[in-house]
């Protein structure tokens, strides 16, 4: 079932149950495929790895959000941003834990014979495609130049 379906019947679901912030949450994940369809040059079907990295990007935009609501003061929106965030962590991937993420990028240091800061580009190249979608970009590179520079 692609998501756009799972969506939908999500939708269906918490208009059901009137549940008004869930759908609100839902129908913005659905806005941001139709859009990502019907762009010029888009295909009628995403893949799933454009979904995953439709779903990233929104993902990081509530969190980015939440943490200047926060900063400001307005706790009221930085809420509704993280329920955002949590319904939009539902479709994605299950994201690797620090132990994971570290055993993973060690590995791919060793693939590619990573030997010091000078490497990074390398491993960062390995890194973001075989880790998409399962670990932020931000917390991949933070940990490689720790493991490289150990």
């Amino acid at each position: 079932m692609s998501l756009k379906s799972t969506i939908d019947a999500d939708i269906k679901k918490a208009m059901l149950a009137k549940n008004k912030e869930e759908l609100e949450a839902l129908r913005g994940i659905k806005s941001l495929i139709l859009l990502a369809e019907t762009e010029k040059g888009g295909v009628t079907e995403l893949t799933p790895d454009a979904e995953n990295k439709l779903l990233m990007k929104a993902a990081k935009q509530r969190k980015e959000s939440a943490e200047i609501f926060q900063q400001q003061g307005r706790t009221d929106l930085a809420e509704r941003e993280l329920f955002q965030l949590q319904i939009i962590s539902r479709y994605l991937p299950k994201q690797l834990s620090e132990e994971e993420l570290q055993a993973e990028l060690k590995k791919i240091i060793n693939e590619v014979g990573a030997v010091g800061p000078q490497d990074m580009g390398k491993v960062m190249g390995v890194a973001t495609k075989k880790l998409a979608g399962q670990a932020d970009g931000k917390q991949i590179s933070e940990w490689v130049k720790k493991l490289l520079s150990a």
